[in-house]
């Protein structure tokens, strides 16, 4: 695993970093060496700068997988940043109690919440995409640059657009299922590191 003090993948040029060591939001879970770059911002503000109306009061949880890359830009939207489209009227009157004599714990109510963020693992997420709140993204997914994902993301599937749909699988029914049966991402490292030629060249037959 990659010790806790470890924060750049590369000894040259701090634009990329391991998000596990980065994050310290309880309620956000990264797992092992999944990356995410940025070249505008400190990459290490993450979770200020790119999770954004994540809230206590709502209890939800971003939760994103092992081997992830995360582009520069990109955003996870939560449930505080929605207005409640059942009410009359989408002016978050909970929010502003204290003007209008609301009890504190209505708060929630200004919002329809959708529930956390899940991201599987493999996961690219191109350049400045926006995952919205109640996404499950499957495992090996790719999300286009500037893609505004609304609708949970089948494995190992390609969107993109606005809002974002779905352009091709990454491979036939049959490899992605051997895929998600191999979970190759919860090897231990010796044996990734040692099959890394059949991984990187889509060798699935010397996997199996």
């Amino acid at each position: 695993m990659i010790p806790q003090w470890k924060i750049y993948p590369r000894s040259q040029g701090h634009s990329t970093v391991y998000l596990q060591n980065v994050v310290t939001d309880p309620a956000i879970s990264v797992g092992a060496y999944t990356t995410y770059d940025d070249f505008v911002n400190d990459p290490r503000e993450f979770q200020k700068n790119n999770v954004l109306y994540h809230y206590p009061i709502n209890q939800e949880r971003l939760s994103i997988g092992k081997f992830c890359s995360i582009a520069c830009g990109a955003k996870f939207l939560f449930n505080s940043a929605n207005h409640a489209l059942g009410s009359l009227s989408t002016y978050p009157f909970p929010i502003f109690f204290e003007e209008w004599g609301l009890p504190v714990e209505d708060i929630p109510r200004a919002w329809d919440n959708k529930g956390d963020i899940v991201i599987g693992n493999d996961v690219w997420i191109g350049y400045e995409a926006v995952i919205l709140a109640g996404v499950t993204i499957g495992d090996g997914a790719v999300v286009g640059a500037r893609a505004l994902v609304t609708r949970d993301v089948p494995p190992y599937t390609i969107v993109g657009g606005v809002p974002a749909r779905p352009i091709r699988k990454r491979f036939d029914e049959a490899a992605i299922e051997v895929l998600l049966a191999l979970r190759w991402w919860d090897w231990p490292e010796e044996r990734i590191a040692a099959n890394l030629e059949a991984i990187q060249s889509g060798d699935l037959a010397r996997l199996r």
